[in-house]
């Protein structure tokens, strides 16, 4: 083989080697471009993946564990299930109380679809707690 072909050759595995490990770990938005949620899974994916984990746009930002817990990781939408306007109040007041989260990440029709995005998909992982029926007094 010539010092050229090796040269490229070379070249060529390297790229490879690259492209595979900067996928490894790295889902990406699973939301179809047509759903009405996609906008606001890149906009989640983009703002708020580095301290929240939510398994549908590969964000794993959470803590695994309570003891290795910074105050910078941020709920695990897995399991936790919002509404719009838990989304939309801790947007705009970063957070709730004893977190971290900057104000007003995303606002006006960024926020909305966030909101929007995570009141579909968040929670659900939740287990499901078993209720009794209510029968009347």
């Amino acid at each position: 083989m010539s010092r050229v072909a090796k040269i490229v050759a070379s070249g060529a595995a390297a790229l490879a080697a690259a492209v595979a490990i900067s996928a490894c770990g790295s889902q990406g938005v699973d939301v179809s471009t047509a759903s009405p949620y996609h906008q606001g899974a890149v906009i989640f994916l983009d703002h708020c993946s580095g301290c929240h984990t939510l398994s549908v746009v590969g964000a794993e930002g959470s803590a695994t564990s309570v003891q290795n817990r910074l105050r910078t990781n941020a709920p695990n939408f897995n399991f936790r299930a919002e509404t719009v306007q838990q989304v939309l109040f801790a947007i705009e007041n970063g957070g709730f109380s004893g977190q971290i989260m900057p104000e007003n990440i995303v606002v006006g029709e960024q926020a909305q679809a966030v909101a929007r995005f995570l009141t579909h998909y968040a929670g659900r992982d939740a287990p499901k707690t078993p209720t009794l029926p209510q029968t009347p007094s």
